[in-house]
């Protein structure tokens, strides 16, 4: 029976071992761990489930996710070869970074500390919901209707001053933008704090 070697190469398994202590990762373990497929699977998968999984449910979906099909419509060697080449390989390769906390026994699997430094890596929803300019084209066209409304003579509206009507929607852009503003702010300092974790 062939063994699979599940060690990192040398140089990175050498700087993952140097910075286990202050949680920081070299490019070349992030890299390294990011360019299989399966791996970045498993990390939306732990993402989006947020608690600790079951390696048999981890495979099955990430079989499902690879075959294109649902978890119930797969075969026994599909489910397998997921299974085996997750729990031989990439988990083993995934807790040495510290980026899974993997119960090799129990067969458990969560994110550990370091998984928020691949995360920013990866194309998460998470990552898209922080879309502003829904919000500035919906004020926009909120905008367009109010003054659109008053220019015409609606009842409600034509009874406010244009210019009163036009500095309420100015206001809520001005507030709308420091929303954004502070937002942004957060989230550099978010991702210069992971920056700092990484060589």
């Amino acid at each position: 029976m062939s063994s699979i070697d599940t060690s990192l190469p040398d140089e990175i398994a050498s700087s993952v071992g140097d910075e286990e202590d202050d949680e920081r990762l070299s490019k070349d373990v992030i890299f390294e761990l990011l360019k299989n497929r399966r791996r970045r699977e498993v990390l939306a998968y732990l993402l989006e489930a947020e608690e600790t999984v079951t390696l048999g449910e981890l495979a099955e979906q990430i079989a499902a996710w690879e075959n294109d099909t649902e978890v119930n419509a797969l075969s026994s060697d599909q489910r397998k070869r997921v299974y085996v080449a997750l729990y031989q390989t990439h988990l083993p390769k995934m807790d040495d970074a510290g980026i899974v906390e993997y119960d090799q026994d129990r067969g458990l699997i969560s994110l550990s500390d370091n998984a928020d430094l691949l995360m920013m890596y990866l194309d998460t929803e998470s990552h898209q919901q922080d879309r502003w300019d829904r919000w500035y084209g919906a004020l926009s066209a909120i905008g367009v209707v109010l003054v659109g409304g008053a220019f015409l003579g609606v009842p409600l509206l034509s009874a406010v001053p244009m210019v009163g009507l036009a500095g309420g929607i100015l206001v809520a852009l001005a507030c709308l933008t420091v929303a954004h503003a502070t937002a942004n702010r957060r989230q550099e300092r978010n991702v210069g704090g992971k920056l700092d974790r990484i060589e």
